[in-house]
């Protein structure tokens, strides 16, 4: 009989331990605007009422988007004068855009229906400078208009020459639908010194 017992006991022990752990029940957390209880030396303030929102209104979808083909997406200012280039402008170039460039200067360019090789050389002359190639393919040619330290401009002013019809290409087209010419072979960009500064050639 004790051996029955024994064995009855074992038997008991062990359905004990097979009885999977009770998860120990955690306080539920604080409500909104409840003070949560204090720690020793810690006080603690309510947290603030969330303010209520109004109920949001349905807006109207709008009639008409304008594409973005509409969105300027250059500066369409007035063409400068010639004391704002410092430099001079071929004839029969059409003024395109014009760029900030910082430090109070900006990119203006020019398109014109002759030739780069004409061009240049026409900058070659009033300018009584031969200017410097710098790339061979697209062709653009650099001149000079003025020396000033580094410091003073954000560009070094002056007066570039590039041919839009490398590699078969017709040509810069013209922003402007519908207008003569609708390509041009050559574009000018002239970066005029700084305000304070136009005028000085050092």
């Amino acid at each position: 009989m004790s051996t029955a017992l024994a064995l009855i006991a074992m038997l008991a022990v062990a359905a004990a331990y097979a009885q999977p752990p009770v998860a120990r029940p955690q306080p539920p957390p604080p409500a909104p605007n409840t003070k949560a209880p204090a720690k020793p030396g810690i006080t603690t303030a309510p947290a603030p009422a969330a303010p209520q929102q109004p109920a949001a209104k349905p807006q109207a979808a709008p009639s008409s988007v304008a594409p973005a083909s509409q969105v300027p997406a250059i500066d369409a200012d007035a063409p400068p004068t010639p004391d704002q280039l410092n430099a001079p402008v071929v004839a029969g170039a059409q003024y395109l855009a014009s760029y900030d460039a910082g430090m109070g200067q900006k990119f203006y360019l020019y398109g014109s229906a002759q030739a780069f090789a004409d061009v240049v050389t026409y900058y070659r002359t009033v300018l009584k400078d031969r200017g410097e190639l710098v790339f061979d393919a697209p062709a653009t040619h650099m001149f000079d208009v003025g020396k000033f330290k580094e410091t003073e401009v954000a560009f070094p002013p002056g007066v570039t020459v590039k041919d839009y019809t490398w590699g078969g290409s017709p040509g810069y087209l013209n922003p402007k639908p519908g207008a003569t010419p609708a390509f041009f072979p050559t574009v000018i960009q002239i970066v005029p010194p700084p305000p304070p500064l136009a005028g000085r050639r050092d």
